[in-house]
């Protein structure tokens, strides 16, 4: 059975465009694959599930028992690609314990690909997490997500050996647009007649993007 990705979208700091990139990546799976289990650990924050309550649980690892809960779902090959929304406040205690219980190994055994996609930011608190974060997930599997919405400088040289993915800026009514709990990616570039558009484009940009890093990903493991 071919390798089974989990991809977990995090960050050390709130409104990161963290869960913007969650429901981006949901919704591509989605439609790639038909099928795809997203897992909310941000209910402190704009929640994945409004967005996508279909496709989304909650989860929680405060303590043992969500801990195990959650684990136990996404250390599974089952072909279902498992999407992570970790909020910014559970960032520090889900790698710690992805390193004790040594969920790196025991995913590579079952055929399971973690990749972490990382909201990068310029301050001392997010390249302190990046830097701790390095020397745990092995390179190819660590991207780099320079959100246009969020970062209002060039990212340090720390960043800058990683794989990265940019997701672009898009004009405030845009934004407003596609904030919309009702919204759906996938569902406006099957209703838009025009795809010159600046949404359009926007998101045929990031699915894309997504896809070649799927691949890369999941070819290096095979």
């Amino acid at each position: 059975m071919p390798a089974t990705p989990v991809y977990i979208v995090c960050s050390p700091r709130p409104q990161s465009g963290k869960t913007l990139l969650a429901r981006v990546l949901s919704e591509f799976l989605l439609l790639k694959d038909g099928q795809v289990l997203a897992f909310d650990v941000t209910l402190r924050e704009p929640s994945l599930l409004d967005f996508l309550p279909q496709v989304t649980e909650t989860a929680t690892i405060e303590d043992t028992y969500g801990k195990i809960q959650l684990m136990d779902r996404v250390i599974l090959n089952d072909g279902i690609a498992k999407v992570i929304d970790l909020g910014y406040y559970s960032f520090e205690e889900f790698f710690k314990m992805s390193e004790e219980i040594g969920f790196l190994k025991e995913a590579a055994r079952r055929g399971v690909v973690p990749v972490v996609l990382y909201c990068a930011e310029g301050d001392r608190v997010s390249m302190r997490a990046y830097d701790a974060l390095r020397r745990q997930i092995p390179r190819p599997q660590l991207i780099v997500v320079e959100n246009d919405h969020v970062l209002r400088e060039d990212l340090p040289d720390l960043y800058s050996r990683g794989k990265h993915l940019r997701i672009g800026a898009l004009p405030a009514f845009l934004r407003t647009y596609i904030e919309r709990f009702s919204f759906s990616f996938t569902g406006y570039l099957r209703q838009e007649k025009d795809p010159s558009t600046e949404l359009y484009q926007w998101i045929r940009r990031n699915y894309y993007a997504l896809r070649e890093i799927e691949m890369e990903v999941l070819m290096q493991r095979s």
